[in-house]
Parts: C-alpha cells; sequence; structure tokens
C-alpha cells in the first residue's frame, strides 16, 4: 500500500500538527465506517465486540513486537512506553466477554488484519515508519479509545469489566499524557529532514487506510453483529 502527501503541506509546522493535518481526510474515513458508528452508538453486539477485540490483537501483537525491537531507535525512543502495551489487556478482555457473553474465542481469520500486521512488521526497516504506527494507535487509544470504554461499560452494563483496553497506567493523566507524547512528536520532527517528515505523514495516513479496511471487513458482517 503506497499513499503519498502533497509535497506543499507546510514545512513549518511542528510534525505532530503535520501528521494530524496531513492524515485527516483518510482519519475521517476510518472513524466514519458503519462498523465504528454503529459500535460508537451502542448497536454492536457482544459477538461483533469480540471480532473487533481479535482483529486487535493480531494488530497489537506486531505493534508490540516491533516497538519493543526498535525500543532505543533514535526517533521511537523518544515515544516508546510500556505502559501503552495494549496486548495482556486485549487478552483479559477477550476473556471477559467470553464469559459474560457465552461467546466461544475461535481462531479468527482476517485478511484486514494480517495485512496491518505485516505493514507494522515491515515497520521495522525505519524508525519513523513505526512513530506513524504508534501514534494512530495508541493517541488513539488515549482520545477516542476512552468514549468507546465508556459506551460499552453503559451499553452492556459492564460495571469496568471487558474494557482493560482503554484502561491505561500512565505516569500523568491522560491529557497532560498526551500533551507530552505530542511534544515528544516535536522532538522527532526536529531532527528529521522534509522528506523524512512527510514520509511519516505518508504512512499515518496508511495507518489509518489500514484500520479502515479492518472496519470495511467488520462491516461486511454487520448484520450478524447488530444487537
Amino acid at each position: 500500500m503506497t499513499i503519498t502527501t502533497p509535497p506543499d503541506l507546510a514545512s513549518d509546522l511542528r510534525l505532530s500538527v503535520q501528521m494530524k493535518e496531513g492524515s485527516r481526510i483518510e482519519h475521517e474515513q476510518a472513524e466514519n465506517s458503519e462498523f465504528m458508528a454503529e459500535l460508537l452508538d451502542g448497536r454492536i453486539n457482544a459477538a461483533g465486540y469480540i471480532a473487533y477485540l481479535q482483529r486487535l490483537r493480531i494488530v497489537y501483537a506486531a505493534l508490540e513486537i516491533t516497538s519493543r525491537a526498535l525500543a532505543n531507535d533514535a526517533h521511537v525512543r523518544h515515544v516508546h512506553d510500556p505502559a501503552l502495551d495494549r496486548l495482556a489487556s486485549i487478552d483479559a478482555d477477550l476473556a471477559d466477554w467470553s464469559r459474560i457473553s457465552g461467546v466461544s474465542l475461535e481462531p479468527v481469520v482476517s485478511p484486514a488484519a494480517d495485512a496491518y500486521a505485516q505493514r507494522l512488521t515491515e515497520a521495522a526497516e525505519w524508525g519513523g515508519d513505526l512513530v506513524a504506527h504508534h501514534y494512530t494507535r495508541y493517541l488513539g487509544d488515549l482520545s477516542g479509545g476512552q468514549a468507546v470504554g465508556r459506551i460499552l461499560d453503559r451499553s452492556f452494563e459492564l460495571d469496568g469489566a471487558g474494557i482493560a483496553m482503554y484502561a491505561f497506567d500512565l505516569r500523568s493523566a491522560v491529557k497532560p499524557y498526551k500533551d507530552d507524547y505530542r511534544r515528544a512528536l516535536d522532538t522527532i520532527g526536529d531532527a528529521l529532514t522534509p522528506e523524512q517528515r512527510i514520509r511519516i505523514v505518508d504512512e499515518v495516513r496508511v495507518a489509518f487506510a489500514l484500520n479502515h479496511d479492518l472496519f470495511a471487513e467488520l462491516g461486511r458482517q454487520i448484520e450478524q453483529f447488530r444487537r
């Protein structure tokens, strides 16, 4: 998958702003997918959410393996934080959702998740590419992901069970942590050439496109996933 950002994206912007502004269209396309819209409206059933979590597990396994491998990379070290790891939380949530719903955890076949994981493995070739995916996933979990957790908790009356995915044990509250994260991105950007910055923006766009593909895959089963 290749996505190319126009070279006229303002080079005097901070990297965090370039990443956000340069990927706005792809971000909105992923966010407005049918599956995500139904999830945010509380209309996805337990089987649908389990199917989503199983795909996320494939993605986060690849992301966290690559992140650990590049933890000391000149770029990745600025944002790498083991407190962000989600794999153990996803496993705990899958166990909770299976217990609560009675839905068995069968192996999932997901070309979209596999393609996403492959791209994350390839990101090991340059730390800047991994930063793009790290930002897309984890800052998303700390932003819109928090709303998803609250909606699930309320809709299914979970009383906190099954939403460990969205609970972080960070060194600060979420808002200041996100502010520090963006400043870390800007520090990374200070050491990059304009071409390297554009490459990172391109990879953020790819990351959102891969998310959109994952949601589209789930959307093709939407009738069986509606509450």
